[in-house]
C-alpha cells in the first residue's frame, strides 16, 4: 500500500544511521592502533584472518550467484502482470548491505583478536576493552546499515511492501551466513575436540592441533559474520512488520496519521540506537575487573535509557497527531516497545542463568559428568528442555500487555501492539551485537594466547573474558529466538491482511477443523525439526572428514606432537570450507521452497496455519538447543578451571563429550531456526501475489 507522503521526521533515522557508521570508524580505529603482540601472535592471527577471508570469498561469491537469481524471480513474481523493479532492487540492496555489515565486523574481528590478547598481558580491563570495541563495530554497522537502508528505500518508493524486498534480501543472506558459518566453526571445534583433546589430552587452541586455525576462523565467520547477519535481519523484520500492519490497519482517523504510524517502528528504532551508544559509552568508561558484569550493566543501562529515549520520540510523534484517538494509541504503543524489551531482558536473562557456569544448572551438569558420558548428555537435555519455560512465559506476558494496552487505546490495535513489542525488544540491537561479537573475539584471544606462549597467567585472563563472551552469547541468542518469534507473529497478521486485501475473504480464520488449514500447520509443526537435523548431520558429517584428517596427521608425522613440525592448518581449513559451502544449500532452498509449496497446493489459509506451526515448534527447539548447549560449554569449562579433578579426568572427558553435542545445538541449529521463520515468513509475504493466483488463494489441491 502506496502512503500518501511520507513525514519529513524520518530524516532522524538517516542521521542515527551516520553517527553510528562514524562510531564504527571510530571503534574500529581504538582497536587497530593497539599492539598485536609478537611475531608468532601475529603469524596466527594471519592464518586466522586469510582462512576468515576464503571462507567469506566463497561463501560471496555463491550467495551472489543466489541473490542475482532470485531477484530475478522476484522481478515477475511479486506482481503477476507486471515487473517488479522497486521490490527487486530493495532485495539487492538489502543482500548487499547484511553481506557488507557481517564482513566489516569480521575483518574488525579478526583485527582484534591478537590485540585482545596481547592486552590480556596488562589487565581484565585491557583485554575487555579491546575486544568489546572490536564487538561494537559490529554493532554499529548492523545498526547503520539497516536504518539507512529501510529509511532510504521508503522515503523513495512511499511504500512497506517495496520495504519488504530490503527485508527479504537481509534474511536470505542471513540464512546463508548462519548456517554456512555454524557448521564451518562446529566442524572444526568438534573435530579439534574429539582428537586433540579426548584422545592426545591436548590443551584447548593447542597449536599442535592441526583443527585449531580453522576453529579459530570459525568463531569469525559463525558468531560474528553469521550472528550479525542473523540479528541484522531480526532487526529489519521486525520494522517492516510492524510498517507492514500500520499500512494495512484501518484503525487511523486519518491518512496523515497513517503515515506517522508507519515510520514509527524506524523512529524508535533510531531512539534505541541512541540508548545503545549511551550503553556502550558507560561500559567504555567502567573500571570493573569483571566482564561479565560490564556487559551485563552495559545491557541494563542501554534498557533504562531505552525507556527514556521511547518517551521522548512518543512526545516527539505526538506533536504529529492532532486526533486524541491517535495520540492515545502512541503512547500505548510507547509502552508495549519498553515492554517488549524487558521481555528480551527476561528470555536473555534466562538463558544466563541456564549457561553461565556460577549457576546451579551449569554447576549440577558438571558434576554429573562425574557419572559417565551418558549421565551429563541427560542432564544437559534435561536442563535445556527445562529453560523452554520461562522465556515462554515471558513471550505470553508481552503478547497479552502489548495487545491489551493497544487494543484499549484503539478497538483493532492490538496485533499492531504486539508488532511494536518486537521493536522494542531489539530497539537496542547495537548493544546486543556487540555483546555477541564479543565472544568470538574473547575466545580467538585465548586461542591466540595459548599459540603465542604468552603463559598461563594471561591465558587464564582469557579464559574469564571468553567465558563471559560464551553468556554473552547465549544472552543476545534469547534475544534473538525471542525478537523473532514476535516478529513472525506480526508478520503472520500482515500476511493475513495482505491475503484478504487481494482476495477479500481468502483467509476467514484458520480452523484446525479444516483439512487443508490443518495440514498447513503440521508441515510448519515438522520443518525446524528438518531444519535442525540436516545442519546437525552435516556437522557430522563434516567434523567425521576432520576427525580422520586430524588421526591422519597425527599418525603419520609424529613430530607433530612433539612440536618439532608444524600441523598442516590449511588442510583442515580447506576440509570445513568445502564441507560447509555444500551442506548449507539444502536448507537454503527449504527455507524458500517449502512456504511456496504450502502456498500453492494447500492455499493462503494453509500456509497461514504452516507459519503458525512452525512459529510454536521452531520456539521450542530454538531454546532447547541453545540453552543445553550453551551450558554444556560453560560445564566443561567449569572442570578445565581446576574443579572436580580438573583437566585429563574421566569427568572431563563425560564433560567434552557434553560440550561436542553441544556445539551444533548452539552454535549451528540452534540460533539459524530464527533466521529461518523469519525467511519464511518473508518468502510467504512477498510472494502473496503469486500464491493467490492458484485458485484465487484457495490452492490447487480442492479438498
Amino acid at each position: 500500500m502506496v502512503i500518501q507522503s511520507v513525514p519529513p521526521i524520518l530524516v532522524i533515522a538517516i542521521i542515527a544511521g551516520i553517527i553510528s557508521f562514524l562510531l564504527a570508524a571510530y571503534f574500529a580505529k581504538l582497536v587497530l592502533k593497539e599492539d598485536p603482540g609478537n611475531e608468532k601472535m601475529v603469524e596466527v592471527a594471519g592464518y586466522i584472518e586469510s582462512g576468515a577471508k576464503t571462507f567469506i570469498k566463497t561463501q560471496y561469491m555463491i550467495l551472489g550467484a543466489f541473490v542475482i537469481a532470485l531477484g530475478i524471480l522476484l522481478l515477475f513474481a511479486v506482481s503477476p502482470g507486471a515487473i517488479s523493479w522497486a521490490v527487486a532492487i530493495a532485495y539487492w540492496v538489502g543482500s548487499a548491505g547484511s553481506m557488507w555489515a557481517g564482513y566489516m565486523g569480521m575483518m574488525v574481528g579478526v583485527k582484534a583478536n591478537t590485540r585482545a590478547a596481547q592486552g590480556c598481558t596488562i589487565s581484565t580491563k585491557k583485554g575487555f576493552d579491546i575486544s568489546f570495541f572490536g564487538g561494537c563495530v559490529m554493532g554499529l554497522a548492523v545498526t547503520g546499515v539497516a536504518l539507512i537502508g529501510v529509511s532510504l528505500i521508503y522515503w523513495v518508493t512511499a511504500d512497506p511492501g517495496e520495504v519488504l524486498g530490503f527485508s527479504f534480501g537481509a534474511s536470505s543472506v542471513a540464512l546463508f551466513a548462519k548456517c554456512g558459518g555454524g557448521i564451518y566453526t562446529k566442524t572444526a571445534d568438534v573435530g579439534a575436540d574429539l582428537v586433540g583433546k579426548a584422545e592426545y589430552d591436548l590443551p584447548e587452541d593447542d597449536p599442535r592441533n592441526p583443527a585449531a586455525i580453522a576453529d579459530n576462523v570459525g568463531d569469525n565467520v559463525g558468531d560474528i559474520a553469521g550472528m550479525g547477519s542473523d540479528l541484522f535481519d531480526s532487526y529489519v523484520a521486525s520494522i517492516v512488520a510492524a510498517m507492514l500492519l500500520a499500512a494495512a490497519l484501518s484503525i487511523f482517523t486519518d491518512e496523515a496519521a497513517r503515515a506517522v504510524f508507519v515510520i514509527l517502528p524506524i523512529l524508535l528504532c533510531s531512539f534505541g540506537l541512541f540508548a545503545s551508544i549511551i550503553g556502550i559509552y558507560f561500559i567504555k568508561v567502567q573500571k570493573s575487573e569483571e566482564p561479565g558484569k560490564l556487559l551485563n550493566f552495559g545491557t541494563y543501562f542501554a534498557t533504562v535509557i531505552f525507556a527514556i529515549c521511547a518517551i521522548i520520540c512518543t512526545l516527539i510523534v505526538v506533536t504529529l497527531l492532532p486526533n486524541p484517538q491517535d495520540v492515545a494509541l502512541a503512547w500505548a504503543l510507547c509502552w508495549c516497545s519498553i515492554i517488549g524489551l524487558l521481555s528480551g531482558i527476561v528470555l536473555g536473562f534466562t538463558s544466563d542463568y541456564f549457561t553461565r557456569e556460577d549457576k546451579a544448572p551449569t554447576r549440577n551438569m558438571a558434576e554429573s559428568a562425574q557419572e559417565g558420558d551418558a549421565v551429563v548428555i541427560l542432564s544437559g537435555i534435561s536442563y535445556g528442555l527445562l529453560s523452554i519455560a520461562p522465556p515462554a512465559v515471558g513471550i505470553v506476558v508481552a503478547m497479552t500487555l502489548s495487545y491489551l494496552l493497544a487494543e484499549a487505546a484503539v478497538i483493532g490495535a492490538g496485533v499492531f501492539g504486539i508488532s511494536i513489542a518486537a521493536v522494542g525488544m531489539l530497539a537496542i540491537v547495537g548493544t546486543i551485537v556487540a555483546n555477541d561479537a564479543y565472544g568470538p573475539i574473547c575466545d580467538n584471544a585465548r586461542g591466540i594466547a595459548e599459540q603465542g606462549d604468552l603463559g598461563d597467567d594471561v591465558i587464564r585472563v582469557a579464559d574469564r573474558l571468553d567465558s563471559a563472551g560464551n553468556t554473552a552469547k547465549a544472552i543476545t541468542k534469547g534475544f534473538a529466538i525471542g525478537a523473532a518469534n514476535l516478529t513472525v507473529l506480526a508478520l503472520l497478521y500482515s500476511f493475513v491482511e495482505e491475503a484478504n486485501g487481494i482476495v477479500p475473504g481468502a483467509i476467514t480464520a484458520m480452523d484446525l477443523l479444516n483439512v487443508k488449514v490443518l495440514i498447513g500447520a503440521f508441515i510448519g509443526v515438522v520443518v525446524p525439526a528438518l531444519f535442525s537435523a540436516l545442519l546437525i548431520m552435516a556437522v557430522q558429517r563434516n567434523a567425521g572428514l576432520m576427525v580422520n584428517e586430524i588421526r591422519r596427521q597425527f599418525e603419520e608425522n609424529p613430530k607433530i606432537l612433539t612440536g618439532e613440525e608444524a600441523a598442516d592448518f590449511n588442510k583442515c581449513i580447506d576440509i570445513a570450507t568445502k564441507g560447509s559451502i555444500k551442506e548449507l544449500i539444502l536448507p537454503s532452498i527449504i527455507s524458500i521452497a517449502i512456504p511456496l509449496l504450502v502456498g500453492i497446493v494447500f492455499g493462503a489459509a494453509a500456509l497461514g496455519a504452516f507459519l503458525a506451526g512452525a512459529i510454536l515448534s521452531g520456539f521450542v527447539f530454538a531454546i532447547f538447543m541453545s540453552n543445553s548447549g550453551g551450558a554444556w560449554d560453560n560445564a566443561k569449562k567449569f572442570i578445565e578451571d581446576g574443579n572436580l579433578g580438573g583437566k585429563g579426568t574421566d569427568t572431563h572427558k563425560a564433560a567434552i563429550t557434553g560440550d561436542t553435542v553441544g556445539d551444533p545445538f548452539k552454535d549451528t541449529a540452534g540460533p539459524s531456526i530464527n533466521t529461518l521463520l523469519v525467511v519464511m515468513s518473508l518468502t510467504a509475504s512477498i510472494f502473496l501475489g503469486f500464491i493467490m493466483i492458484f485458485g484465487s488463494g484457495a490452492g490447487l489441491l480442492l479438498i
